[in-house]
């Protein structure tokens, strides 16, 4: 097994397989400029290394990712430090949906705003059965990331992403199989069993055609990704410098 090293992410390669693990556990992973950093780095590296052929993307502890981290929320000063907040977190989409690596996702806990995002992101997201999510971006005037805007439509149709997006509602693994955003559903204690099967099921495959099928794939299905992302930031940043966002995440 190789390993690699960054602050808030860890990383092995093991026949083929790169596991990511989110590594803040103190705080559910929650999502800091320093750990959207990392993550991005870290799949950045998977997909480009020759021996990695599928990665399994996962949380450390009792949690997937709890969104943004309340207690090291930084209050951008202007539009600049805005910008700059919001592509590090794009970079990670952009890292996980447009690498042509398949992602395995293994969920496991809470997965919250912008972990509920990544959990979207991955082609194979397999939950943990007692695992929950919900978006909780637009209570606190903030504006969902991730492409989410033209992933989540595509998987569960407009109107029902108008719901999970704009109130907020609570899912269980179940709710969101039913819907097709969770791919499978197995027991706590056998989801890296199952990540593992199924990435090292991917590493198998010849790798140009499993990287090209990505490709395609994520082309075809989200057209128009790339311009999601553009208004998502847009959005995002606004929502950064309202005072009323501010207020709304202190009291949460």
């Amino acid at each position: 097994m190789t390993n690699f090293t960054y602050d808030t992410v860890l990383s092995t390669l093991e026949a083929g397989v790169r596991t990511i693990t989110l590594n803040r556990p103190e705080r559910l992973n929650a999502m800091t400029l320093q750990l959207n950093i990392d993550v991005a780095q870290a799949f950045e590296d998977a997909n480009a290394d020759p021996g990695t052929n599928a990665i399994i993307f996962t949380g450390a502890g009792r949690g997937f990712c709890a969104g943004d981290d309340r207690q090291d929320h930084i209050e951008p000063q202007n539009e600049a430090e805005a910008r700059m907040m919001v592509d590090a977190i794009q970079r990670v989409t952009r890292a996980i949906v447009k690498g042509d690596r398949p992602v395995v996702g293994a969920i496991n806990g809470w997965a919250v705003g912008g972990g509920f995002e990544w959990a979207i992101n991955c082609d194979f997201p397999i939950w943990a059965e007692s695992a929950r999510a919900f978006f909780p971006e637009i209570s606190l005037n903030f504006f969902v990331t991730g492409g989410v805007t033209s992933i989540l439509p595509a998987i569960v149709g407009p109107v029902k992403a108008r719901e999970m997006i704009m109130l907020g509602e609570k899912y269980t693994a179940r709710d969101l199989a039913d819907l097709g955003v969770a791919w499978r559903v197995v027991p706590d204690d056998l989801l890296m069993e199952e990540a593992r099967a199924v990435a090292g099921r991917l590493a198998g495959l010849p790798p140009n055609a499993v990287r090209a099928m990505k490709r395609v794939l994520t082309l075809t299905a989200t057209t128009d990704l790339n311009a999601a992302l553009l208004l998502e930031t847009e959005a995002t940043i606004t929502a950064f410098l309202d005072p009323l966002t501010t207020k709304l995440v202190r009291d949460f």
